[in-house]
């Protein structure tokens, strides 16, 4: 679940029936008002530091009748967000981009992977791996990617829902076992990665306040995505929803029910004033999961006043617990966002 903006009926809705192609859908899909291309991971360097990042490219349409003139037409927006966990450092940065997209400044190629914001940058490699830079300020990643697992397709029938109404949904699937290597703020390193791609045309409804996103990958191979779409009552939205990615990348979808999310402590951010839980036991009963997720850093919040408008939490996490009766262990993040206000893009 990522951060999505108003809709406008100039842009085709996520519908049920869609049939995900790769690598194809890898690329953009500009029918859509919103679109976001996620990167989040866990680093070590051969010296044994240790770090966490996110690389997000988003999309955004402009609703528009004229023609396209030049390649400097305002058609979309291509916001960007870098940011690095120092765990070994105990400190956390990020930096954001906005830019109109042209040929020259930020855009996203349709029909394969090739999306960049100034010199960021992730696209294909010619073996089928794929390459991912970053740099700003003190902070520089440069990852070669290779997936072990197929596309995980969320949802059903195409679309996962957000909430109730025809079209508040999204196309959504994540790459959710990638092998890194490459660099990390000049050293070498190696990790896992995860990426969701999703794109749609739908806001968050009156009624919804924000939402809770989990991704975790386990040491016995499995994966593990939810999100918690939270009411502005403090209630979770039926439209709440997940998926298991098993070891041989089959996916199995989780319903609201099936799932109970429980905060463990709670932090206040001096930044923006927001209270965020801070910790979490992850119960999935039907499947004999139990986890318990713990953040590396507390301090893990963007503030993005330069880009997308929108305060948020995004930080890497460990896991321990149990899964289908055997002891587990393994890393994730978490996003969190609508703590500061209700989530609406202006």
């Amino acid at each position: 679940m990522r951060l999505a903006v108003l809709l406008l009926f100039v842009f085709r809705l996520a519908l049920p029936g869609y049939e995900f192609e790769f690598p194809r859908d890898h690329g953009s899909h500009p029918d859509y008002r919103t679109e976001w291309w996620y990167y989040t991971g866990h680093l070590r360097t051969e010296s044994g530091k240790r770090y966490g990042f996110q690389v997000t490219f988003f999309r955004v349409g402009i609703e528009s009748d004229a023609p396209k003139a030049t390649n400097w037409d305002l058609q979309h927006l291509m916001p960007a967000h870098f940011a690095i966990t120092d765990v070994s450092g105990k400190s956390f940065r990020y930096y954001e981009k906005l830019n109109r997209a042209s040929p020259f400044t930020a855009d996203a190629m349709t029909g394969r992977l090739d999306v960049f914001n100034e010199g960021w940058r992730v696209a294909m490699n010619p073996d089928g791996s794929w390459k991912l830079i970053a740099a700003e300020g003190k902070d520089a990643i440069a990852l070669t990617l290779r997936s072990r697992k197929p596309p995980a397709v969320h949802g059903t029938n195409g679309v996962s829902v957000k909430a109730q109404g025809a079209g508040y949904a999204s196309h959504y699937y994540s790459m959710t076992r990638l092998e890194v290597e490459g660099t990390v703020n000049g050293q070498s390193c190696s990790g896992q990665a995860w990426m969701d791609h999703e794109f749609g045309s739908a806001a968050l409804r009156e009624n919804q306040q924000g939402w809770d996103w989990f991704s975790i990958q386990l040491d016995n191979d499995a994966e593990v995505m939810l999100y918690i779409i939270r009411r502005t009552d403090g209630t979770p939205d039926v439209t709440s929803s997940g998926s298991i990615i098993t070891s041989e990348g089959t996916v199995i979808p989780i319903r609201r029910e099936q799932m109970r999310i429980t905060p463990l402590s709670r932090w206040k951010s001096k930044k923006s004033g927001a209270t965020y839980p801070m910790g979490w036991r992850v119960e999935l009963p039907p499947f004999g999961v139990t986890l318990t997720l713990q953040p590396l850093l507390r301090e893990q919040e963007l503030l993005t006043k330069g880009s997308t408008q929108i305060t948020y939490w995004e930080g890497a996490v460990d896991v321990t617990g149990s899964f289908d009766g055997y002891a587990v262990r393994g890393q994730g993040y978490v996003e969190m966002t609508g703590y500061d206000k209700a989530f609406r893009h202006p």
